[in-house]
């Protein structure tokens, strides 16, 4: 189809609709049957246009291993709490806590152990902090603000071992094949993370918000329980308390998982590449990154299952909390196939080819990368989902950076790093959310708390996206 401002259509739908609902999905599903009937017109053209490119791209043998892989990674990650790894790790580095400094700094080192998804974080260590936060003077808010410090903002840095690292290559491998770009996804991701500014700004104001300013002193009268929501604190206190009773204490059973996909992603990286590499490090940059992580995930998963069952764990209660950790993802599973079909529908409207034509000259190149940040920020504050944030602009933001000739490695750190503010920063986020009933603050008024730090660093990192826009 030539290009022509329809193209344009679907996005523009995406985002009001997503702002609105709080929700990525509906916006997504919005933006891609207007698609579908934008290239057949008619009834039921529309809607045999619109089952087309969900089926097509979903049958994708790469999208395919990029859904495994989060199905079976979440599936692994409940296995592991469901048989005491995590509340045993919490124990084992738990028991030496007796000051405030070295509380800040079990939060910091529990990391260690638990960057592969935020959620998975927050549920890990904030149960214990407040435990601790009972016999240690620590402020609600200095807890929270270094976990969540180290939760959204350090996982979106690490490139193996998480639920982030295949969705974010998978984003940017769409966003560079409809440019007709054919570098690997996965170096590119690599090379991004330097120009991630607001996680590296944010984790360094943590550090010093942790250890060196004094937070203490902050009324805990913020602390006070919301009434709207004590009913939900009470039933989570239900599950709380059912999680200390009945959950054993094994570390091994997180740290063997754990200890497996990380050596295997490294060992299997360089076997996979060594054949076409000139040297070690070559034969990683050759790797087929989500192939070389899936397979080390499934080896793990084999081994976990084998050495849970020695514990004498049934094989039916295994199955049965895999699956249910599994369907956890089930709504980013589905917002990924919208992305998806979403971008084949806009590249198939003529979207980068307008782009390219119309609004090429609109934004100078050196502004691109600070513009798609602000822009970031504002639209995942909105929704708080960095996710959803990245799905939707990534498609937009590579078009721009490649059609205007700028840095497109820095325009998609400055993607990561919009919407890693919104989840750090957003009230609507789903971090902030599980972390202030774990701790039972008021969302509202440590949403406001951190908002000031969140956009110093997110004032600093703009400064950083304009200055590297010039080399």
């Amino acid at each position: 189809m030539d290009s022509s401002w329809v193209s344009l259509l679907p996005f523009l739908v995406v985002i009001p609709i997503a702002i609105l609902s709080k929700q990525v999905q509906p916006g997504l599903f919005a933006g891609l049957i207007l698609g579908c009937y934008l290239i057949q017109p008619d009834l039921f053209g529309g809607i045999k246009t619109l089952i087309s490119y969900i089926t097509v791209n979903l049958a994708k043998p790469n999208n395919i291993r990029m859904i495994t892989f989060l199905y079976v990674f979440a599936g692994l990650i409940s296995l592991t709490k469901m048989t005491g790894g995590i509340k045993g790790f919490v124990d084992l580095v738990g028991r030496r806590v007796k000051t405030k400094r070295a509380a800040m700094l079990l939060i910091w080192v529990s990391t260690l152990g638990t960057f592969n998804n935020p959620n998975f974080r927050i549920v890990t260590i904030a149960p214990i902090m407040k435990i601790l936060k009972k016999r240690l003077p620590i402020s609600s808010q200095k807890i929270g603000f270094a976990i969540d410090v180290t939760s959204n903002p350090v996982v979106v840095l690490v490139p193996i071992a998480t639920a982030f690292v295949g969705y974010m290559v998978s984003l940017i491998g769409t966003a560079l094949q409809n440019v007709g770009i054919n570098d690997r996804p996965y170096t590119i991701y690599i090379r991004s993370i330097p120009f991630n500014f607001f996680s590296l700004v944010i984790i360094a104001m943590g550090v010093y918000y942790s250890f060196f300013k004094d937070l203490d002193n902050v009324s805990e009268g913020h602390d006070e329980k919301d009434p709207d929501a004590q009913k939900e604190e009470e039933e989570l206190k239900k599950c709380l308390q059912a999680y200390e009773k009945d959950t054993p204490s094994k570390p091994w059973n997180l740290l063997l998982p754990l200890s497996i996909v990380l050596s295997m992603t490294l060992f299997l990286s360089w076997w996979d590449g060594h054949t076409q590499a000139s040297g070690f490090i070559d034969a990683f940059v050759k790797a087929d990154p989500l192939s070389v992580m899936l397979e080390a995930l499934f080896i793990t998963l084999i081994v976990s299952i084998f050495f849970y069952l020695i514990q004498r764990y049934s094989i039916a209660k295994l199955v049965t909390h895999f699956v249910n950790g599994g369907n956890e993802l089930v709504p980013v599973i589905l917002m990924l196939t919208l992305v998806w079909a979403l971008s084949a529908v806009s590249e198939d409207l003529g979207f980068s080819s307008y782009i390219a034509t119309h609004l090429n000259g609109w934004i100078p190149p050196a502004l691109i990368a600070p513009v798609v940040f602000l822009l970031g920020c504002v639209l995942s504050y909105f929704i708080g989902s960095s996710w959803g944030t990245w799905g939707l602009l990534m498609p937009l933001g590579v078009t721009l950076a490649y059609q205007a000739g700028s840095n497109i490695v820095l325009v998609i750190g400055a993607i990561f790093a919009g919407g890693t503010f919104g989840a750090f920063a957003s009230p609507l986020s789903d971090n902030s959310v599980a972390l202030c009933s774990i701790l039972e603050v008021p969302l509202m008024g440590y949403a406001h708390f951190k908002l000031k730090p969140s956009l110093i660093a997110a004032g600093i990192s703009v400064i950083l996206f304009g200055i590297a826009s010039y080399f």
